[in-house]
């Protein structure tokens, strides 16, 4: 069994005991979470999609931490004109461990 669902602005595919890093949400680590944009559900080999969401889905999750990525360099440079910028910024993201999909229908 797996859903796809969306957090943050982004699509990830998820199944049971899944840990995974999607954009910050302010949650504690520790503290229960509740996703219901459900875009796809796959169950025993039957498919349900959504319009744009499934209607009695949620994905229950758990907050395992909340911490910043690895550094992201932006430079940027003209040739032959001695324009050269360096900006870096690390980007926060929570880890979250789905526990359960619920799916009421």
């Amino acid at each position: 069994m797996y859903a796809i669902i969306e957090t943050g602005g982004k699509q990830y595919r998820v199944s049971e005991g899944q840990v995974l890093n999607v954009d910050r949400i302010d949650a504690n680590p520790g503290d229960p979470l509740s996703i219901d944009r459900i875009l796809f559900l796959s169950k025993e080999g039957t498919m349900i999609t959504g319009t744009p969401y499934i209607e009695g889905a949620a994905v229950k999750a758990s907050v395992v931490e909340t911490s910043k990525n690895r550094k992201v360099i932006v430079f940027k440079m003209k040739p032959r004109k001695g324009y050269r910028r360096l900006r870096g910024h690390r980007q926060y993201f929570t880890k979250i461990k789905i526990d359960d999909i619920v799916y009421g229908g």
